[in-house]
This record gives structure tokens, sequence and C-alpha cells, in this order.
């Protein structure tokens, strides 16, 4: 090892034992000077990285100037510590300002729908919605420019508003932006990306009366099994009539494939239904009877174009619908509700009718158990003769 030689007052170098810069051995200088009294000996680098005695000497003066004053850094070290916290400091500062530029726009199309296409199945819905409404008023917006107020204008204005139709937007639709709204300033401040305060927290959300009751009467049930039966697309009728005979949603029919049917026991394999967990069902003979109906074209019992997966029927559906003169705000989801009414309408029990819908809840079985008009009136006829006290007998013997 090189022995350290003196330059000078508080300076010294060593050389290099191979390495030469200009000619001569490459020195490594450091400095020694006193801190609060105790002696500190510090590197400063080498003389082919620029440094020389002249230099040393003038840093070595810096450093006992700070010391003297209190001003800045005394040491080297503690040079270099502030000066990585300073650069810290303006990355930080940079991050922030850039969490604080992030609009809605570049959140919902850069990080939000790649999460939601792998953890929402109704992800089109919020791209959509996103689309059609609140990017027009917030996309180009940052997180922290958008104020409660803008929501509350926003409100005001759909609920003035109408579609394309020309119809009043409902409360549904109102809150589905609101709940995207504050789904995206959740998950903002989740993923560090924003830290601001979320303004949907001071907004009020519409309730929603989602205990809808949808079934058929008699007569409409009638008339449109007489539509169907004369109705010209095959295909059409099929997926109706299995709806209205399985209580099946519309997105478990599209999934539906040949393999998920077993004609010998009776049973359909519904995969991935809303509940999330794969089940197998047992269906009636009518629901089976309209399988074997149809013509194998496709691995999908109801395929679309191409005879990919289908992933609409809205259209055929209100054809059928207007003509079979059913009620306009009839859904096709109806079909759902009128299967379970008239299960419990007919003595099946709660718990039957809860595993036929796939419901992992018993409490959303009661949703679509609403008993029919009918049997309610029945009911409230019979109670006033059963609530009415019995007038007591008397007995009157008869004398021989």
């Amino acid at each position: 090892m090189a022995k350290w030689k003196s330059a000078g007052k508080g300076v010294r170098f060593r050389e290099h034992e191979t390495r030469n810069f200009k000619g001569q051995p490459d020195k490594y200088f450091t400095i020694r000077f006193k801190v609060d009294g105790k002696l500190v000996e510090e590197g400063l680098g080498w003389a082919s990285a620029g440094w020389n005695v002249t230099k040393a000497v003038t840093e070595r003066e810096k450093l006992r100037q700070a010391n003297r004053t209190g001003e800045g850094a005394v040491t080297l070290r503690e040079r270099r510590q502030l000066a990585k916290e300073k650069r810290q400091a303006k990355t930080e500062e940079e991050e922030r300002q850039k969490r604080e530029s992030l609009t809605i726009s570049e959140f919902f199309e850069g990080r939000y729908l790649t999460w939601a296409r792998e953890h929402k199945k109704t992800w089109i819905d919020d791209f959509h919605h996103y689309h059609k409404h609140l990017k027009p008023r917030f996309g180009a917006k940052p997180f922290g420019s958008i104020s409660s107020f803008d929501i509350e204008k926003m409100k005001l204005e759909l609920k003035k508003g109408t579609s394309k139709q020309g119809k009043p937007y409902s409360q549904a639709t109102i809150k589905h932006q609101l709940v995207l709204l504050k789904r995206l300033y959740n998950l903002a401040k989740k993923w560090g990306v924003y830290e601001g305060a979320n303004p949907m927290d001071r907004v009020e959300v519409p309730k929603l009366d989602n205990q809808k009751t949808e079934f058929l009467t008699n007569e409409e049930l009638r008339r449109l099994l007489d539509i169907l039966e004369n109705w010209p697309r095959k295909d059409t009728v099929a997926f109706i009539k299995f709806a209205l005979f399985t209580g099946l949603r519309r997105g478990e029919l599209f999934k539906l494939t040949w393999d998920d049917a077993d004609f010998e026991r009776g049973l359909i394999t519904l995969r991935e239904p809303k509940g999330g967990k794969t089940q197998t069902i047992p269906v009636s003979l009518p629901a089976l009877a309209v399988l074997k109906s149809l013509e194998v074209t496709s691995s999908f019992v109801f395929p679309g174009k191409g005879g990919q997966q289908r992933t609409d029927f809205k259209g055929p559906w209100l054809r059928i619908r207007k003509a079979a003169g059913l009620p306009e705000n009839f859904r096709f989801h109806g079909l759902r509700h009128n299967f379970a009414s008239t299960l419990v309408s007919n003595g099946v029990d709660l718990l039957v009718v809860q595993k036929l819908l796939t419901h992992k809840d018993s409490r959303t079985t009661l949703r679509y158990s609403h008993l029919s008009p009918g049997v309610l009136r029945e009911a409230a006829l019979n109670s006033g003769e059963l609530l009415t006290p019995k007038i007591k007998e008397e007995v009157i013997p008869i004398k021989a």
C-alpha cells in the first residue's frame, strides 16, 4: 500500500502503484480538518478525475468556513447527503406535479381500462358510459381540478337532458356515471397516482328501487307464445323460449355450448355465471325440447355471426315484444322474473328457486319471487273470512 504524503497543511495524497497521469503516478487527495473539535479526514478524488493540490486547499477552506459560520455543509459527507436529498426532493416534486396534472382521460385510457378488462365483466358498459357522459365533461381535466359542484352540475344536466331517442335519462343512468367517477378516484388513490380528496364523497348518489316486479299475465303469455309459434326466425324463437322455461340470464344463454347440455340426465352446466362459480342445474322437458329442435351449427347453442358467441339480443327481443303487444317496459330480463314468480306462486320453495336461479344469497331470490296480483288478490279475499270472528253455535236440546 502506498504511503501518504503531505501536500501542505491539511492536504495529503498517495500515489497509485501502477496508473500514471500526465507522466506521473496518479495521485489520490484527501483533506483533514476539525468539526466540533474532532479531527475529520475525507477523500476528494484522483488527479485523473480533476483534483489537484490547489483545488484540495480551496475545498478544505470552504468546509472550515462553513464550520465557523454554521452555514452550509461542514463535511463532504454532509454536502453529498444534502445534494442527494435535494435530488430526491426534486424528483418527488416532479412526481407530485405529474400526479396533479394527471387527467381523467389519461387515467381511464392508460390504467383503468386495462384493469377493468381483467376484473369486470361489465367493463364495456363503463367504456360506453365514460365516452358518452364523463369524457366530454371531465376527460381533459386533472383529478384535483374537479369539484363536487362540477359533479352536481352534471347531475342536473342529466336530469334535464334526453337521450338520442328523446327520452329523459333514468336515475339508473345518472347513478352509473357517478359510481364510475367515484371508482376512478378511489383507484387512482389506491394506485398512488392521486393524493387529493375525492369530490364524490360530498355528492349524493341516487338510490334506486331495484325491486322491479316483472311478470306476464296469462293473456300476455298466450300472446307471446302465439307470436313465437309463427315467427320466421327459429333461432330467435328458441332463445326466448329457453329463457322462458329456465329463467337463465341473457349472458348465460350467450355462453351456453352444446357440451354444457346433458340430454340424458336433463341437466345443463352454466360456466362462470353471475355468481362466479360454475354450476349444473336441472331443466324441464319443454326446455330440453327447445334445444333438441335446434340445428347444431356451432359449438354455441345460440351462436352469433360466424358461429361465434352472441353478444346482443336487443333487436330481436324488441321486435318480438312489440308483435306480442307486451308492455314497453317489459325487459328480456323480465322472463327471469316471470320464471321465479310462477314457481313461487305455485308453491315451489324459495330455496329450490334460489338453486335454479343460481343465487349465492337467498335475499337476492326474494326480489325475483314476487307473487302475481291474482294470488295476492285471492289471499286478500280469504283474509276477510279468516279474520272474521266465528259465531259460536248454540245447541238446543230437542225435547222428546
